[in-house]
């Protein structure tokens, strides 16, 4: 079944090698995409810890400041296209109307040099410390404006995240308590809520009126919660319903009665709410639904509503077609990873497992546009979901912080040599769906 929306077509700049301009330029001529997106990413997460008096910049971390001409060029050694991308927002947006465009204006000009379509990050869990957190009833304002000097900045970029992953920003600031807010109520969890979603809906207007054929990948975490005995059925079914409330007003969809409730018991006015149902629908057609999958994504909820992960039960294919069935959206897949172990081959034997996954939806039908391995090098802290500042890798990348490639980073550069020139002649997802 393809989506019931149609959206406009995926155009690159037509002037990749030269310098980039940054003054307003006419429309890029149109040209031929490849029938599938394989992409990375740089890990560019930023949020706060220990009361706002931390940083947990992982560029910093994982040294991309200073070795990004080298990570970019790793990308092109493994034949990747697209690169999920995008300037710190605590280092760039430097005030209310202010920029430093410094940094972002030499990784972006690489990136258009050498041929790589960024996928642009424009908000990775944490804001620039004059805005605070999330609960900030101005940031939406702010971060539109911000999103649309970017796209004035640089507007040979077509491809963005405008809030990556708005579900678990808002449930690890404000309902697990672990970064910026760190809160745990639920009122606090609702207004993170709605100004998160607020600011990605905004700043998708924003960009849209500098490049009206903008095309923006909601990068959202696919999740599923299972009841572990009868009494935790309806707990379950609560966690269910809550995992669509980000994507829900993001697409303007309205949510269930027993959401709507919840929205309200916890400060959502009347008046918000229908500002998504407004504002989001006619931007459906801009729109990508890109689902991330981890081995943490399904959880297992006990009778007195607490949970736990679960490990894989259902699997990425299985959950992600809930989603596709909701929305009706094109899909991709814009996340995954997991740690190399004693045997050595487990990260290799996980792609592989996504990759069959995302093959299975295309089969029966789902148009899935694209695959990420996430990122491009390990993480430092992840195991304790950056909580804790331990300095502990963890060897989740295509390479390792030296440089050297994974076996993981092997078996993904295999696996595009292979199937990119098979994907690249179907007509099929890509072609059909944004064909102008």
């Amino acid at each position: 079944m393809m989506p019931d929306t149609m959206m406009p077509g995926l155009v690159p700049d037509a002037g990749l090698g030269r310098p980039p301009s940054f003054e307003a330029s006419a429309a890029p001529e149109k040209a031929s995409w490849p029938g599938f997106l394989f992409a990375t990413g740089i890990e560019n997460s930023a949020p706060t810890i220990e009361g706002g008096r931390v940083r947990r910049d992982q560029m910093e971390d994982l040294r991309h400041y200073i070795r990004w001409r080298e990570d970019f060029a790793l990308v092109r050694e493994l034949g990747i296209g697209f690169l999920r991308y995008g300037p710190q927002l605590h280092l760039t947006l430097t005030g209310a109307g202010r920029y430093d465009w410094s940094f972002a204006d030499e990784t972006f000009a690489e990136l258009r040099r050498l041929g790589i379509t960024p996928i642009v990050d424009l908000c990775h869990f944490g804001v620039p410390d004059f805005i605070g957190n999330f609960q900030n009833p101005d940031f939406p304002r702010l971060f539109a404006d911000y999103a649309q000097a970017f796209a004035q900045r640089f507007p040979w970029v077509q491809l963005y995240t405008p809030i990556n992953e708005m579900f678990i920003t808002a449930v690890f600031n404000a309902k697990y308590g672990w970064w910026n807010e760190q809160r745990q109520d639920d009122r606090s969890y609702v207004t993170a809520i709605k100004h998160i979603v607020r600011a990605n809906v905004m700043a998708m207007q924003s960009i849209l009126a500098v490049r009206p054929d903008a095309l923006f990948v909601q990068s959202e975490s696919t999740e599923h919660f299972h009841p572990e005995c009868p009494a935790a059925i309806p707990h379950a079914e609560q966690r269910n319903a809550e995992r669509f409330l980000t994507l829900d007003l993001n697409y303007g969809r309205r949510v269930c009665s027993s959401m709507y409730e919840y929205l309200m018991d916890n400060g959502m006015t009347r008046e918000e709410y229908h500002f998504f149902q407004r504002a989001a629908p006619p931007l459906k057609r801009h729109c990508i639904m890109g689902n991330d999958w981890y081995q943490t994504n399904e959880h297992l909820v006990r009778g007195d509503g607490s949970s736990c992960w679960v490990g894989e039960v259902f699997g990425y294919d299985t959950v992600t077609r809930e989603y596709y069935e909701r929305y009706k959206m094109p899909v991709m897949h814009t996340e995954t990873n997991l740690a190399e172990g004693p045997r050595g081959d487990e990260a290799e034997r996980w792609l592989w497992k996504q990759w069959s996954g995302v093959m299975r939806l295309r089969r029966e039908g789902v148009p899935v546009l694209g695959f990420t391995w996430y990122s491009l090098t390990d993480h430092v802290d992840w195991d304790t979901a950056l909580r804790e500042r331990n300095g502990r890798v963890n060897p989740l990348g295509l390479y390792d912080l030296d440089r050297n490639i994974r076996q993981v980073g092997r078996a993904y550069k295999r696996l595009i040599e292979a199937w990119q020139p098979v994907l690249s002649t179907e007509r099929t997802c890509m072609q059909t769906i944004l064909a102008a």
